[in-house]
C-alpha cells in the first residue's frame, strides 16, 4: 500500500464517510474513490462496502487499521520534520507537558530561554500524563514534563522535584483561615480530588488510612485545573497540586494538606533518541525554572 493509498484508507476508518475523509485531505470524492480502488486492487481484496449509504469496514479492514494508523501517524511526523528542515528550523525544541507544569514551569523556562537563544523555534504541547509518554515514544516530542516519575522500560525519567498538595477553597470558605488542614477538618466537606487509580490519590488515600480515615471524593478529578471552576461555583473543596499558581484566580484561597504530601514532577525523554543541543539546553532552562519556583535543584 502506498502512502496515498495508507493516508486515503486511515482517514477513510476516522470519518467513516468519502465526503468526510475527502474533506479533510483537500482532495475531491471521485479522486479519493479512485485511490480506495487502485489500493483496493493492488491489495487483492475490498477494504470497505457500502451498506445504506455508508461505508462499512471489511474484517480485513479492521486487523489492517491499528498497523496503518501507526504508519500513518508517522509519516506525518515525518512531514513535519522535513518542513521543518525546508524552513531552515534546525534549533526546533519539541516540548509537551501536563497541565500543572504547562503553566507554572514552561512559561518561566521560555521567558529566559528566548531572551537568550531567539533564533531557537520551540513547539510546546500540553497533553495528559499518558499522552505525553507516547508522544515522547513516537518521536512528536523530545522531551515531557509530568507530574509522575513511575518508571518506563523505553524511556529515561529524571525527577527533578516534589510539589505539596494543597487545598482549594472560596476565600470565604469558614476553613479558610487555618495554617493547615487535615483530613479531620474535611470529613463533613464535600471533597474534590483525584480519581482513585492515580498517584496523588494513592498517596491521599495512604495519609487518610493513616489516621482511620477514608479518601473518598465525592467529585473526582483527572487534572487538578478542572477542580477550579467546581471549587469557584461552592461545589466543594478541592485537594490538587500547589504547581498551578492558584493566587492569580481572584476568590480562590490554598490552605497547605496537613500532613505534607507531595508529588513528583519529572522529565521524560528516549533512551533511544538522544536529545539535540537546543533541546538539553532547554531541560537546563527547565532545570533553572523548577528550582526558582521552589521545588527543584540549581544548576551547578
Amino acid at each position: 500500500m502506498r502512502a496515498r493509498q495508507l493516508e486515503v484508507f486511515c482517514m477513510l476508518m476516522r470519518c467513516g464517510t468519502v465526503t468526510g475523509a475527502a474533506a479533510m485531505l483537500n482532495i475531491s470524492q471521485p479522486a479519493l474513490s479512485q485511490i480506495l480502488l487502485h489500493a483496493e486492487d493492488q491489495l487483492g481484496f475490498k477494504l470497505f462496502n457500502r451498506v445504506r449509504g455508508r461505508l462499512v469496514p471489511t474484517q480485513e479492514a479492521e486487523e489492517l487499521y491499528p498497523e496503518a494508523e501507526r504508519i500513518f501517524s508517522e509519516l506525518g511526523a515525518l512531514r513535519r520534520r522535513t518542513m521543518d528542515m525546508r524552513y531552515g528550523r534546525t534549533g526546533l525544541v519539541r516540548i509537551g507537558a501536563s497541565a500543572p507544569p504547562s503553566m507554572a514551569v514552561v512559561p518561566k523556562a521560555l521567558l529566559t530561554f528566548r531572551e537568550a537563544h531567539p533564533d531557537i523555534v520551540v513547539r510546546s504541547l500540553i497533553a495528559p500524563m499518558l499522552n505525553v509518554v507516547e508522544l515522547v515514544r513516537n518521536g512528536d516530542i523530545s522531551l515531557g514534563i509530568v507530574m509522575n516519575n513511575m518508571p518506563h522500560h523505553d524511556l529515561d525519567v529524571e525527577t527533578v522535584g516534589q510539589v505539596d498538595l494543597v487545598c482549594l477553597m472560596p476565600q470565604d470558605h469558614p476553613l479558610a483561615g487555618l495554617d493547615s488542614i487535615g483530613f479531620a477538618e474535611l470529613q463533613d466537606e464535600t471533597l474534590i480530588s483525584y480519581r482513585t487509580d492515580t498517584l496523588p490519590a494513592r498517596l491521599l488515600a495512604a495519609a487518610a488510612e493513616a489516621e482511620d480515615l477514608e479518601y473518598a471524593p465525592a467529585i473526582e478529578i483527572d487534572v487538578s485545573m478542572t477542580a477550579l471552576p467546581f471549587v469557584r461555583s461552592g461545589l466543594g473543596v478541592a485537594i490538587v497540586d500547589g504547581l498551578v499558581p492558584w493566587e492569580q484566580f481572584p476568590g480562590i484561597v490554598r490552605v497547605p494538606v496537613r500532613p505534607r504530601i507531595t508529588v513528583p514532577v519529572a522529565f521524560l525523554t528516549s533512551k533511544d533518541r538522544p536529545l539535540t543541543g537546543s533541546t538539553a539546553l532547554m531541560r537546563d532552562y527547565l532545570r533553572e525554572a523548577c528550582a526558582e519556583l521552589g521545588f527543584g535543584k540549581r544548576r551547578g
